[in-house]
């Protein structure tokens, strides 16, 4: 059903079978709607799906529309079934999805899309704040979808549309999955081996064995056929092949060692195929007598000359290249069915002199079993054997080049080692039926009467080739290379296939490992090899990375021994394929709701099993090649994860620490705290990390690899002004403290006063026991300038911690914690510097323009005093403004903020430890002391005790500590803590507190009682004095302090507890004022009164 209730609606009913309209919202909005008041009910009418064929629109239109829309029908164009609803200049437009106004949007592929893809345009829905918020006519928006229609440009059509049109528009070369895949998977698995070497292995193995061999190899190349399968079809796939399967599901680690490994496999496997080629043609040039130079020159020369013509053919483009595939796979099924039609041809005596009977069950019967000779077992044969399994990702490699990857890439693999195997084994078979595994060759030694056979299948077929178990004969499966153009109808044939198995393997590789090279280079994984990532042409051809392919190549023909470097190649590809099968594992064993492969026929745990034959099988092909394949694997893997690439690519690898990280929390719930595992875990109210970085430094000093640190951000004001600055900003410093190296996490809420969110981080933040047990402040210097009501948030959010019963630590710094204002000094020098390097270079350029053409060169002079000019007023604007600045600049806060980073010379901590609260007064200090920065200062240990009881309080002390296993280095009993201060000291004290104070001794009642209300904050007469031994003592503690600490590093002392309720907020502010003014960077430090350290074990 079409539901029309819209005065203006636009309409596709072949577009979707539920109806999208667009709503125009402008200036006669408010005429519009009052003509609707008195209308009738919407009408409903049945959408026909028979008028397709007329392929018209119907259209609604309000009056003065009208033309605009019959432009559009006479440009022929259609809409879609869904616009964007931001993309107008000056109008709103929003949809109506279901008969119903809203900026929903249907759900289309456009909004999934990367926003670099090639398939298709990238949409931005709307978000959730956008469609949440109420609606606004004064939205910005860009260039509209209707607009574009209107003017004849069509809108973001869906991924087949747009990739045709790309497609037509470039002259883009794509592939489809028999040309693509299956061609160049059985061309490159079909090798030399098919025509020289398999006969001598089932001559060997046997036919029983022989078999076993060829499906264990077809058993590795399977699985891992289907891992691939289902690693492709996990999401649209890009160029790279092997590489970028193995990266994008085990991270640029695994992908960036393997890819280079693989592309360099790649390289020197064209140098082992031609060479292969070229041997092949010195062998026939040997047996004319036309030797060039000699043996090894000729195959030099040969080589040399193959490569280059191979060069030609890849660089000229991919089309080529498939079109030479496709016409030497065409000789190589005429060379295999040459075999197969030589096998029924009845034999003559020269073929059976030299082992060549046709079909014979006597022969099959003899060659079943194995005869291994020379030293050869079944590891050895099968080791030989392998190399021929390979190349079955010779599609994948050119995935980038495919039209369809997801779909191409499983059914060509899959079904070229399907048809491969079956021709190995016909093969192997119909070989090891007809020829006998030893032969003489000479038709002479024929069966003379009365001999005895001895069950000898060539004796019953009336041949004695007896003296071949005495000396070597030259002939039969053992002996001769060259069976099956023996064999076959016509032998040049099976050359000719040697031939097209040797090039088209060479082509293959040389096309794989450019490929393969510059998608390693594109993602910036090794950063020196970025060069190669740039492509020409049309097809984005890598003509850097076929150069060095190139030389590569040519440097194994020329110098190399492939004999030595076989082995390891193999090995690289058995390491490519043992990777895409744990991909695969892994990224099943993640569980990830993103692992959903369209291939459904593959399992885990075969394909773990898949990994670990794969492995065994490179130590039965080569052991120490195995071992230097690890080698310089892991050598690769440890360098790309110490250089730590900056991508993302939703790894597998990342899903399972993930569910690492999640089973152990889960698992961490379970335990029991214990004394002995406790660790300060901590909240810190840093702001933004980066304003306040030496709070966070001396927190991330004794939470680094021991306890959880949490940077905490409040923000207050207008909640939705709140929140968007907050999401804004939450990926931004959380990359602020991994790039700075900062072991913590980052945590944000927005609330209607400080106190609020804090106390939200208090209750919310950590997960299981991973919650945090210490709240870090840093010392409100202001408190005397600043309003009541923050002063009240600060001091309720100390009486929140201990609420819940968090331990509590101030920092207090001479020169304070907030660096707003270097930052924002900062960012104006760089800005400033940026624009001289912009005028730097706009100077150069037209320097070079200058340097180009004389014919106005007075102009161009005259035009460079001008810029000279100009530069040199800017210079001295630069200057004049980098000195003023640099007058404002706060060097000391800056030094300050950076004093925690620094190695503390030798020094003491000093720890006032005046009251028990557990322990985290004196654990905090030794945490220090085990760090590197802090080794070199020693603890002093000041504790209150009688004058009476000094040595014994030492004593008792030291016993203490020597029970807590902390070293120190003095101990110092303070007698005097409780006498009356100074007079000094104490005048500063009441100078301080008197704006604070009420005075309701010297007033009336009632004027007390007003006031009393009024500013409730204040401090009481009362109150003073009902809290003067208190107010006192702090006065005399900084008195002590600056004369026993006032040279030390740091000092940590007991933080003073105001009774809630009880205590003002202005006195206890000036409590810690007192305490703490002109020293040392201190700590104020006060547990939750439970034990944080214990002497048992």
């Amino acid at each position: 059903m079409s539901m029309n209730n819209s005065p203006n609606v636009f309409l596709d009913t072949n577009a979707n079978r539920f109806q999208v309209n667009i709503i125009n919202e402008s200036r006669d909005n408010n005429e519009a709607s009052q003509e609707d008041v008195g209308s009738d009910p919407p009408h409903y009418e049945e959408t026909s799906f028979t008028d397709e064929a007329h392929n018209k629109l119907r259209i609604s239109y309000r009056p003065g529309k009208r033309e605009l829309y019959d432009n559009f029908l006479q440009r022929g164009e259609k809409t879609e079934a869904s616009l964007h609803p931001y993309d107008t200049h000056n109008k709103m437009y929003y949809l109506q999805t279901f008969g119903h106004n809203t900026m929903d949007p249907v759900p289309k592929i456009d909004y999934y899309r990367n926003t670099g893809s090639v398939s298709g345009n990238k949409l931005n829905r709307p978000s959730l704040l956008e469609i949440h918020e109420q609606l606004a006519k004064n939205i910005a928006v860009s260039t509209s979808s209707v607009e574009r229609v209107a003017n004849g440009e069509s809108t973001a059509g869906d991924e087949t549309t747009a990739s045709k049109e790309e497609e037509n528009k470039t002259g883009l070369v794509k592939f489809g999955w028999v040309k693509g895949v299956l061609v160049r998977c059985m061309l490159n698995i079909w090798g030399v081996m098919l025509f020289i070497r398999l006969s001598w292995i089932v001559g060997q193995a046997g036919i029983g064995l022989g078999v076993i061999i060829i499906l264990l190899a077809t058993m590795v190349t399977s699985i891992t056929g289907l891992s691939t399968s289902a690693i492709a079809t996990n999401g649209f796939v890009r160029g790279g092949g092997a590489y970028y399967l193995i990266s994008r599901s085990l991270g640029p680690e695994f992908g960036g060692s393997i890819g280079l490994i693989f592309a360099f496999a790649n390289a020197v496997a064209v140098a082992m195929y031609v060479v292969g080629f070229a041997e092949t043609v010195v062998e026939l040039l040997k047996e004319s007598d036309t030797i060039m130079v000699d043996e090894s020159n000729d195959i030099r020369i040969i080589g040399t000359i193959t490569v280059v013509c191979l060069l030609g053919i890849s660089v000229a483009g991919m089309e080529w290249e498939a079109k030479a595939q496709v016409i030497l796979l065409v000789v190589l099924l005429i060379a295999i069915a040459n075999f197969f039609i030589g096998t029924v041809i009845p034999t003559n005596n020269e073929k059976k002199a030299r082992g060549f009977f046709n079909y014979q069950a006597s022969i099959f019967a003899e060659n079943f079993g194995p005869d291994f000779r020379g030293g050869e077992g079944f590891f050895s044969v099968f080791a030989i054997f392998f190399p021929a399994a390979t190349g079955i990702l010779a599609g994948a490699n050119i995935s980038g080049d495919l039209k369809d990857p997801q779909g191409a890439i499983p059914k060509g693999t899959m079904l070229a080692i399907l048809i491969t195997t079956v021709a190995y084994i016909g093969v192997a078979i119909c070989a090891a039926s007809c020829v006998v595994r030893d032969a003489t060759g000479n038709i002479n030694d024929t069966v003379v009467s009365g001999m005895s056979c001895n069950g000898s299948s060539a004796c019953n077929l009336g041949y004695d080739f007896s003296r071949c178990r005495n000396q070597p004969c030259d002939y039969g499966l053992m002996n001769n290379f060259q069976v099956m153009s023996m064999v076959s109808g016509f032998g040049p044939l099976i050359t000719a296939g040697i031939f097209s198995a040797t090039l088209s393997s060479a082509l293959a590789s040389l096309v794989s490992a450019p490929k393969v090279f510059q998608a390693l280079c594109k993602d910036n994984v090794y950063k020196g090899l970025h060069f190669f990532a740039k492509g020409y042409g049309k097809n984005n051809e890598p003509i850097r990375g076929y150069v060095l392919t190139f030389v590569i190549a040519m440097a194994f023909i020329l110098i190399a021994e492939l004999n030595t470097i076989a082995p390891i190649i193999s090995n690289f590809f058995l390491a490519s394929y043992a990777l895409i099968n744990f991909s695969c594992f892994h990224a099943s064993y993640a569980k990830s709701p993103g692992w959903r492969p369209a291939f459904r026929y593959y399992n885990m745990w075969v394909s773990l099993f898949g990994a670990l034959l794969c492995c065994g099988v490179m130590f039965v092909i080569n052991w120490w090649a195995a071992l230097i394949t690890y080698a310089i694997e892991l050598f690769l893997y440890i360098y790309v994860t110490y250089k730590k690439p900056e991508v993302n690519w939703g790894s597998s690898t990342q899903a399972l620490y993930y569910i690492n990280a999640l089973d152990s929390a889960l698992a961490l719930t379970a335990v029991e705290d214990h004394v002995k595992n406790f660790r300060p875990q901590c909240i810190v109210l840093t702001g933004a990390p980066m304003i306040r970085p030496a709070l966070l430094d001396i927190t991330h000093t004794f939470t680094k690899n021991n306890g959880l640190c949490i940077c905490c951000e409040v923000y207050t004001g207008p909640r939705k002004l709140c929140v968007k600055e907050m999401n804004s900003g939450m990926a931004k410093k959380q990359a602020w403290l991994t790039k700075n190296k900062r072991k913590a996490f980052y945590a944000a809420v927005a609330a209607d006063s400080f106190r609020d969110g804090v106390k939200s981080l208090l209750q919310a933040s950590g997960l299981g026991r991973m919650k945090p047990n210490t709240l870090v402040i840093g010392f409100k210097k202001d408190w005397r300038s600043a309003a009541a009501s923050q002063v009240e948030n600060y001091v309720g959010v100390i009486h929140d911690a201990f609420d819940f019963e968090l331990g509590m630590i101030i920092v207090r710094i001479s020169q304070g914690f907030d660096i707003t204002q270097v930052l924002q000094v900062q960012e104006e020098l760089e800005k400033l510097e940026q624009e001289r390097l912009a005028l730097e270079a706009t100077i150069k350029e037209n320097d070079f323009e200058e340097e180009k053409s004389g014919i106005c060169g007075f102009f161009r002079k005259a035009r460079k005093l001008n810029i000279s000019k100009h530069e040199t007023k800017k210079e001295s604007t630069i200057n004049t403004i980098q000195s003023m600045h640099m007058g404002e600049f706060n060097q000391k806060l800056l030094e300050s903020s950076t004093q925690f980073k620094k190695k503390q010379g030798k020094g003491t901590i000093d720890i006032w430890w005046l009251f028990d609260d557990g322990g985290l007064t004196i654990l905090i200090p030794y945490i220090l002391t085990i760090r590197k920065k802090w080794k070199n200062c020693k603890l002093r240990i000041f504790t209150g005790g009688k004058a009476n009881r000094i040595e014994e309080e030492k004593l008792v002390m030291a016993s203490l500590l020597s029970k807590f296993r902390i070293k120190f280095a003095d101990i110092n009993i303070i007698c005097d803590i409780n006498m009356k201060p100074n007079k000094e000291s104490w005048k500063f004290f009441e100078e301080m507190i008197e704006p604070y104070r009420l005075h309701e001794s010297c007033k009336d009642i009632t004027t007390a009682e007003k006031l009393k209300q009024e500013t409730p904050w204040k401090i009481t007469d009362a109150e003073l004095e009902a809290f003067k031994e208190k107010s006192y003592r702090q006065v005399r503690l900084n008195e002590l302090l600056q004369e026993h600490s006032r040279a030390a590093n740091l000092i940590v002392l007991s933080l003073p507890v105001a009774r809630k309720g009880v205590v003002s907020d202005y006195l206890y502010m000036a409590w810690l004022e007192i305490l703490s003014k002109n020293l040392p960077p201190t700590l104020m430090v006060r547990g939750n009164h439970k034990n944080v350290l214990t002497f048992y074990s």
